[in-house]
């Protein structure tokens, strides 16, 4: 990482970071779950991308093994996940939403997503095709490129 930001504007990547972070936190705050931020994420990405290993899962989530070892069996203790053996390879397992995790999954999602339509919703027309552009920057920004190793 650069010492210094050279030519990008030092308080808009400190109003970028502060913005994404509370939006984040706001976001979090809609969910009911009581799940905490690494089990909420990690059973939307098994919701999003299908039954995964555990590798798979690590490297979607970009965290260590260990980490998702933990999470996964927490969500499985708690009913949301489930087991299942890879039907080409049986030395390998995968994890998958349980139908209680697909339904908790679905509530999450849709007290988040109510949220954010409401507030999207006081924006003035004028301005959302500013958001689809922001959002397009946003994107890219969070495709973080692959780690140096």
């Amino acid at each position: 990482m650069p010492e210094t930001l050279g030519e990008v504007d030092e308080e808009l990547v400190r109003r970028l970071r502060f913005s994404v972070t509370r939006l984040s936190r706001l976001l979090r705050q809609q969910d009911e779950s009581g799940l905490s931020p690494t089990m909420a994420a990690t059973l939307a990405t098994i919701a999003r991308e299908g039954p995964l290993t555990l590798g798979e899962l690590a490297a979607h989530e970009r965290v260590a093994p260990p980490t998702i070892s933990a999470a996964v069996g927490k969500l499985e203790s708690a009913g949301l996940l489930e087991r299942m053996t890879d039907p080409d390879d049986r030395r390998l397992c995968r994890v998958k939403l349980s139908p209680v995790g697909r339904k908790r999954f679905d509530l999450m999602r849709g007290r988040r997503t109510a949220w954010l339509v409401a507030r999207i919703a006081e924006i003035p027309g004028e301005d959302l095709s500013r958001l689809r552009d922001t959002v397009e920057l946003l994107e890219h920004l969070a495709a973080a490129p692959e780690r140096k190793r």
